[in-house]
């Protein structure tokens, strides 16, 4: 069993709060909570529920409040998984934490655009709200030294670090369930709720940001290719993104006339449902995408490890006109931050444009000797 980084939630629960858990689906979210609740102090007594149940969907979503205390009468502790089935749930819960101080409560969903709906306005000053992903580079220090992760790159890079896929132990079996989930699980919240009926449109979405990793691409290029207007393709890009499958970051500018920031470039958030969505899961010498997967697989690690430690930087990618570039930028606290990833030890001379530009940032080259520094630190 592998530690997570918010594996005491204990920390996080608190009475007269709500704590809120997101996720993309098959991350771990379910298997953190009951692992939290087989802790649970043993005088207390809990209900776990999912939101799957249609009658607890009736009861939380109703706002009648003799039903929704009568539902948690005789508890200490609530905890509703999949709770973005529930119609209205911030309203229930905020009915549960107003009127029953005592009682604490956690609920778990997959889909952040919708849980977020629900339970953002309702919940204001009532929640903590928790990000879960695929397995960091950072959780997996407490289990292996730097070595042993090194050893382990080349399945990180082409399988991913979905929890399912990190304990399998054949390529059989980890393709298999990164081949389920894409075909079952990857679309489904976005299927659901935005009435879109099939998921062949997305699928050709991603294959193109799949191919395009590390390149700047524009809304407008992705609707040509695809046949849809603009703004349907910024609607997916969105849908895309608030479920977990992908991160859109900007350019970097403060001179328009020389640096490109009008496009953007798109990252998964995990490299093993990339490989799936393109059927690529060759082995890393006898790829031709192996600076697209480094890329990918680093940015990924980056935005957990940010994510995890609460640093809020504002992340974009550098590129002028005569196509020098930096691969990513950090900015936060008035400072600059640019780092270079390359997958071999090439040379990198920092753009004159970019010194020029931004003095006072500080440009680091990222490899394959220094990439834990970057990613799990």
């Amino acid at each position: 069993m592998i530690k997570r980084y918010f594996d005491n939630l204990e920390d996080y629960v608190k009475n007269g709060k709500v704590l809120v858990i997101f996720g993309p689906r098959r991350v771990g979210k379910t298997t953190l909570l009951k692992q939290y609740l087989s802790k649970f102090d043993t005088s207390k007594k809990y209900k776990l529920d999912s939101g799957d149940n249609i009658l607890t969907q009736q009861v939380l979503s109703s706002q009648v409040f003799s039903d929704i205390l009568e539902y948690v009468s005789g508890y200490d502790l609530i905890a509703i998984d999949e709770a973005q089935q529930i119609p209205n749930i911030g309203m229930g819960l905020k009915i549960i934490v107003d009127q029953k101080p005592e009682i604490k409560a956690v609920a778990t969903g997959s889909s952040s655009f919708d849980l977020a709906n629900k339970v953002g306005e309702p919940l204001t000053g009532r929640k903590t709200t928790l990000t879960l992903y695929p397995i960091a580079q950072m959780e997996l220090t407490k289990e292996y030294n730097n070595f042993e992760l090194k050893e382990k790159l080349p399945d990180f890079l082409v399988f991913g670090s979905y929890p399912e896929v990190v304990l399998a132990e054949s390529k059989k079996e980890k393709i298999e369930i990164l081949n389920e989930i894409v075909s079952s699980y990857l679309f489904k919240d976005i299927l659901a709720l935005e009435n879109i009926r099939n998921p062949n449109t997305l699928i050709k979405l991603l294959k193109l940001l799949a191919f395009q990793i590390g390149k700047p691409v524009s809304v407008g290029e992705l609707a040509v290719q695809l046949g849809l207007s603009s703004r349907t393709v910024e609607k997916y890009l969105d849908l895309l993104e608030k479920t977990f499958i992908i991160k859109t970051i900007g350019g970097f500018s403060r001179n328009l006339r020389k640096e490109i920031s009008k496009k953007n470039k798109y990252y998964f958030l995990d490299n093993g449902i990339r490989n799936a969505v393109i059927g690529q899961f060759n082995n890393l010498e006898d790829r031709n995408d192996i600076g697209e997967i480094w890329e990918n697989f680093l940015v990924a690690e980056r935005i957990k490890r940010n994510a995890y430690l609460e640093n809020y930087f504002n992340c974009y990618f550098w590129r002028n006109y005569d196509q020098k570039e930096i691969d990513w930028i950090e900015e936060g606290d008035g400072k600059i931050f640019g780092y270079e990833i390359k997958w071999k030890k090439d040379k990198f001379v920092i753009p004159k444009n970019f010194t020029e530009a931004y003095p006072e940032a500080k440009v680091k080259v990222i490899n394959q000797d220094n990439y834990l520094d970057f990613v799990a630190k």
